[in-house]
């Protein structure tokens, strides 16, 4: 599903990727972890089409992220570790992924529901204004209302209370069959019932590679 070959991305004279080859296929749960700066964030954000890459490719189901990003990004839900500054309050944000991906509004609710996140309360509210914890539930909400076959999570549990924590594996689980879901996480132990391969870079390379 996701094929990168060769890939380099430098920022200046710093080289962020260096040559790295990796495959995710269907049924592919991986941990991706290294260090801060060992290129685990440069990776996702390659894949989403956010970084054109110096040289090398990748091709996510067939596609490249650069050229075809709109076909890209149709299939795959993101859950970044800062949420994106959106000045829409949250009625309004709901509506325009209801609208732009086609997720009917009940199920969001219901997803933002058992993260345990008070909808009714704060509907008028700016995603802006809310809490680090807020933000991140209910953009994990909607990332799993969407069904894509690719999920991608980076640190999603860097603002959640251990209650939510739960709350998110517990509802990721199961939902791994003919996807590929990928942690960027500094926390094995938490990902380890969810997981089935185990990446690790250093340096901008993967150094190692393990299934589980």
């Amino acid at each position: 599903m996701i094929k990168i070959d060769n890939l380099t991305k430098r920022f200046g004279s710093t080289i962020s990727l260096d040559k790295v080859s990796i495959e995710f296929k269907k049924n592919n749960s991986v941990a991706l972890m290294g260090a801060n700066g060992a290129g685990k964030t440069t990776l996702i954000r390659s894949i989403l089409g956010y970084y054109h890459p110096n040289s090398g490719s990748i091709a996510v189901n067939g596609f490249d992220p650069i050229k075809e990003r709109e076909e890209v990004l149709k299939d795959i839900s993101f859950v970044p570790q800062l949420p994106p500054p959106i000045k829409l309050n949250i009625d309004e944000l709901i509506g325009y992924i209801q609208r732009s991906a086609n997720i009917k509004r009940e199920i969001i609710l219901d997803y933002a529901n058992e993260m345990k996140l008070d909808i009714k309360s704060n509907i008028h509210k700016s995603f802006f204004k809310l809490s680090g914890g807020m933000k991140q539930k209910l953009l994990i909400a909607i990332s799993l209302a969407r069904e894509s076959n690719i999920m991608i999570f980076d640190e999603p549990t860097a603002n959640l209370d251990p209650k939510a924590r739960d709350d998110f594996y517990r509802l990721l689980n199961g939902k791994q069959k003919d996807k590929v879901l990928l942690f960027v996480t500094h926390r094995l132990e938490e990902v380890k019932d969810l997981v089935n391969r185990e990446v690790y870079m250093d340096l901008g390379k993967v150094v190692s590679d393990e299934k589980l």
